[in-house]
């Protein structure tokens, strides 16, 4: 579905939209194109600085080759192995300065594990091209929410298990400087959702709130991290609760996933916080299911394409 997406932003784009070119074979763009009825010419580009000068009269594509004809809604794990090469690709790009930032389109990870790719998802993968030493933060951002789980794509019974104070610093510390660098908020709140019912109600139930969480807390705010938890995560995310922080760090994926999701799920955008580049992405899955149909809706793609140009300017301007 991320090439009817990348289209369909391309069809409505304004004076305002941020260029941007698609790596991606030349051929299967024409034909997804016609396929959903976009009218579209295809710039074959050599660079990406041939995007812009392109992007108001024509669709500008990095051509990248494909191991086999793809079918909307469909994924072969034989175009697996080229799929990470495109990411690989961007990110070398990126890297060399030759584009501003990166914008994922949503991948089949069912299919890139049948080609052997060995990451849960993209934010790992792009943290190992980083470098060793990168530590990657996965954060939700929404207009009215902004959100980071501090354990992402593991099962929930391991969370109490990988859970520790310094993993909890670790992402908090990165939330933090990125709040700054990235969002322009010179000194942002953190609020740090317990793992518990009620935050452990004080040790009856559970006690990694106060062996755990609480410690951390205490070193960020000795830190001068405006840092405040562990809170109980069912108070965390009505309209009043949201206007007292500017991100929640929740212990697990669907604790701070679900509220995000349910408050704006078209708006949400994934970024990858912690690499020398921007990345961002739509924050929603592959919906096979429209791929090919025309039905596939841009905003969160239009979402994620903004804020990486916003990020990008910020990087640029403080650089």
């Amino acid at each position: 579905m991320g090439l009817d997406l990348t289209l369909g932003l391309w069809a409505v784009r304004g004076p305002d939209t941020p260029p941007f070119f698609l790596i991606d074979d030349p051929a299967r763009v024409r034909a997804r194109a016609q396929q959903i009825g976009i009218a579209a010419d295809i710039a074959v580009i050599d660079t990406p600085a041939e995007a812009r000068p392109a992007f108001s009269s024509a669709f500008p594509v990095l051509a990248h080759g494909f191991a086999v004809d793809s079918v909307p809604g469909r994924p072969d794990p034989a175009n697996g192995p080229a799929t990470v090469d495109a990411i690989t690709r961007a990110v070398a790009l990126v890297r060399a300065g030759d584009a501003a930032a990166l914008v994922t389109n949503p991948i089949q990870k069912e299919t890139l594990y049948r080609a052997g790719f060995d990451y849960p998802g993209h934010t790992e993968y792009l943290a190992a091209l980083a470098g060793p030493d990168t530590v990657s933060v996965m954060l939700l951002a929404a207009p009215d929410l902004k959100v980071v789980p501090v354990t992402i794509h593991i099962p929930l019974a391991e969370v109490p298990r990988r859970l520790t104070t310094e993993l909890i610093l670790t992402t908090a510390r990165i939330t933090a400087a990125a709040m700054r660098r990235d969002f322009g908020i010179a000194n942002p709140r953190l609020a740090l959702a317990g793992l518990n019912p009620h935050a452990g109600e004080g040790g009856a139930l559970g006690r990694e709130d106060g062996d755990v969480i609480a410690p951390a807390v205490a070193t960020l705010r000795a830190e001068g991290i405006d840092a405040r938890g562990p809170l109980p995560a069912d108070t965390l995310f009505h309209a009043e609760a949201r206007t007292t922080y500017d991100v929640v760090l929740g212990m697990y994926h669907d604790q701070v996933l679900v509220p995000l999701k349910t408050l704006d799920f078209w708006g949400g955008v994934n970024v990858t916080l912690g690499l020398p580049f921007v990345r961002t992405s739509p924050d929603h899955g592959t919906a096979l299911d429209l791929a090919g149909t025309g039905r596939a809706r841009i905003d969160s793609l239009k979402a994620a394409v903004e804020m990486a140009d916003a990020m990008a300017r910020r990087r640029a301007a403080a650089s």
